[in-house]
């Protein structure tokens, strides 16, 4: 994965007009302009953060897509497929939680 030619496009979609429009009107023929494998531009048309994130794409960076709604991402598109992702991080499944959980039991 090139890892730069995601994070590129993102950063370009934030700072140039011409990219962010481009990347609404023709998709496609916006990506040739960045150095991404075939694999990673049928998954930025498929708007699947998920899959990119888990390949090393920041999440951070991807999330500027969605300030346009470019791909298909909207804010709450963005936040449902970015739960779905497996975090790489950790080698077993585990809920997430606010963290507070363990508070309840120690309380009078």
């Amino acid at each position: 994965m090139s890892i730069y030619g995601v994070h590129k496009l993102c950063r370009s979609a934030l700072h140039d007009l011409a990219i962010r429009e481009e990347l609404k009107a023709n998709p496609r023929a916006a990506m040739e302009k960045f150095p991404l494998t075939a694999e990673e531009k049928q998954l930025l048309l498929d708007g699947d953060v998920a899959r990119l994130w888990e390949m090393g794409a920041s999440g951070f960076l991807l999330s500027y897509l969605t300030r346009w709604d470019l791909l298909g991402l909207t804010v709450p598109v963005y936040c449902e497929r970015m739960r779905k992702a497996k975090d790489w991080r950790y080698d077993h499944v585990f809920e997430v939680s606010s963290g507070r959980e363990h508070l309840a039991h120690h309380r009078p």
